[in-house]
């Protein structure tokens, strides 16, 4: 056979061989869906099945045609066999490694669940939709334990291994002895758990171990099946060039770095009258009592501290923005609807979310005001240095019994959502003024990239509850506001209607100038929140954040929907120079319960833009 007809038939297999791969990723994940939402969403089986099915037979089709297209053994030239035993060689080091990569992707992706269900605070109705979301953390390794162990079989039956049974030992032995390290590493962090300050620690340790007992094998052992054991070229000289690399910027901006510290330090407290606050630790529920006169609530959301060398002026830019706010309006609680930090590598430079936390809660405290705030989509991306159950406890440490003005409950109800709360307010008489809900909106779906999450039904459940139970203690139906971070479906519909000039919508103020995705970027799932606000009667009042262009405020049957004002400098390309989107909200609550709402413009109140 000559060559050039040799590497022919390995280029057309390879490319068979990466289509099969990734439709049986795409088969398993799309099973694993299935699975989810048969039951947590209560969704019927059978268009995740039939996909699955679809992209398998897509898989077993190809790889018929690529066993039909492959030779079996075939007379070729010394020069053509030796490129094949090369090749085979590749195949099978990487296989190896193929295998190592996705125990461990999968002891990792287990340990992030049994660290979400045994460590953190989070709710164990979380948990499937967690995994699922985090399916995407083995998906690589499983494309490439396909994808070398066609490409080592296909070749076995071309060239052959230098021994067959050998081989296939090494094979079952990389995948038995990463099991059971694994499995002792899960064990072991599962049992000294309460002795473990950082149970993550662990697990990067065992990681950094498996990898060396790897290497030592690839220097020891390994020959026995190799015809060439190490192979140094240019190609895998600037691979492994370009991982360090990688992996170094990774190390990079996970750190933590304190630029905006200095401007915080030298924050002046805002003067005002401080109201009571008292906490009670056994329903999670902060209580603030209003002195006579109004009460006053400052909206501020899309922060995004960057938390890097790169966005240190925009950062600054930012809490100056925050606090001339603060300053301006002189409230008696400010909340954050969401998307405090924005870790997102390139874009920020960091992957940093455990400093900007730190950060604006020490700006906060030298400010002097209470705050609270929601979770935003981004505040606990899953590339971000901590996940949601490690900064729940940065969070725990900065609260109230420490600072002193974090409104952040230690006790969470058992429902999803990173945090969800009721702050009550009470007029100086002690009676019942308005509740103030603060529901997590959640972040991703995990389908794809960008599918929005939305309020879940347990989560409307406990609003209803906690709104009944006021109604209960008050004898009539108690005004309440809804603070959150991701649009419900209505802002769509209300802002459609507003746009087509229908008499459904009263208009009060501001524009939408969303353009980048979606005028609203609200969840494709729809929430119940709004049908049983209708029922209940109680909220008036419903604030988010997201639509960083966006801060229309239109009231839809009864239900006023406004958007914040974003503070945001980072997050969009050209918004650092932009101006009129940026400012906030000031609520003021009187002691009847009644409450006006007004738009702070940044600009309104600088002067001009700083």
């Amino acid at each position: 056979m000559e060559q050039k007809t040799v590497k022919k038939i390995v280029r057309s297999a390879q490319l068979k061989i990466y289509a099969i791969a990734l439709l049986m990723t795409g088969a398993v994940s799309e099973l694993v869906w299935a699975v989810f939402n048969a039951v947590h969403r209560n969704r019927e089986l059978p268009f995740n099945i039939l996909y699955a099915l679809a992209l398998f037979a897509g898989a077993m089709l190809l790889y018929r045609r690529l066993k039909k297209d492959m030779p079996e053994k075939s007379d070729v030239s010394e020069e053509d066999k030796e490129y094949l035993c090369a090749l085979h060689d590749q195949y099978l080091k990487r296989l190896l490694h193929a295998i190592a990569l996705f125990v461990s992707a999968f002891a990792v992706f287990i340990g992030a669940e049994l660290s979400f269900y045994f460590f953190g605070n989070s709710k164990a109705a979380e948990l499937g939709e967690n995994m699922a979301s985090n399916i995407m953390l083995v998906q690589l390794p499983m494309y490439l334990l396909f994808k070398n162990s066609l490409g080592l079989r296909l070749l076995n039956r071309w060239v052959g291994s230098r021994d067959e049974n050998l081989t296939k030992r090494h094979l079952w032995g990389m995948a038995l002895i990463s099991l059971l390290y694994w499995a002792l590493v899960l064990a072991f962090t599962v049992i000294f758990r309460d002795k473990l300050q950082y149970p993550a620690n662990a697990m990067i340790a065992a990681g950094i171990a498996f990898l060396l007992l790897v290497f030592a094998y690839d220097v020891t052992l390994r020959k026995n099946i190799a015809r060439r054991n190490h192979v140094f070229n240019r190609l895998s000289v600037a691979l492994w060039t370009a991982t360090a690399i990688l992996v170094l910027l990774f190390v990079v901006l996970r750190r933590e770095t304190w630029y905006t510290q200095p401007y915080i330090n030298s924050i002046p407290v805002v003067t005002r009258n401080p109201c009571p606050i008292e906490y009670d630790d056994e329903s999670g529920v902060y209580t603030i009592t209003a002195r006579d006169g109004d009460f006053k609530i400052l909206h501020l959301t899309d922060i995004h501290l960057g938390n890097s060398l790169y966005s240190y002026h925009k950062d600054i830019k930012a809490l100056q923005a925050c606090y001339d706010e603060i300053n301006y309006t002189k409230p008696d609680l400010v909340i954050v609807t969401g998307d405090l930090c924005f870790p997102l590598g390139i874009m920020s430079m960091s992957l940093n979310n455990s400093a900007p936390v730190n950060q604006f809660a020490a700006f906060m405290r030298n400010v002097g005001v209470p705050w609270a705030f929601t979770y935003g989509n981004h505040d606990t991306e899953s590339i971000a240095s901590m996940d949601r159950e490690s900064l729940n406890d940065v969070y725990m440490s900065l609260s109230f019994k420490t600072s002193g003005v974090l409104l952040y409950p230690y006790t969470q109800p058992e429902i999803t959502g990173r945090n969800n709360q009721l702050i009550e307010l009470r007029n100086a008489d002690g009676t019942l003024n308005t509740g103030l809900f603060l529901l997590d909106s959640n972040a991703y779906t995990g389908e794809g990239i960008n599918v929005y999450d939305y309020i879940h039904d347990d989560q409307v459940d406990w609003y209803a509850a906690q709104v009944e139970r006021l109604n209960k203690e008050a004898g009539h139906t108690v005004p309440s506001m809804i603070f959150f971070h991701i649009p419900l479906q209505q802002y769509r519909t209300a802002y459609e209607l507003y746009e087509a000039g229908s008499d459904e919508v009263k208009y009060y103020f501001g524009e939408n100038g969303e353009q980048m995705i979606d005028k609203v970027c609200c969840s494709d799932y729809p929430s119940k929140l709004f049908d049983r606000i209708l029922k209940l009667g109680s909220t008036k009042g419903v604030f988010c954040g997201h639509d960083h262009y966006n801060n229309m405020s239109l009231e839809y049957k009864g239900i006023r929907l406004t958007y914040g004002m974003s503070i945001d400098y980072l997050a969009m390309p050209g918004i650092e120079n932009d101006t009129a989107q940026r400012g906030a909200e000031l609520i003021t609550i009187h002691p009847d319960g009644a409450w006006d709402l007004k738009q702070i413009p940044l600009t309104s109140i600088q002067g001009e833009e700083k």
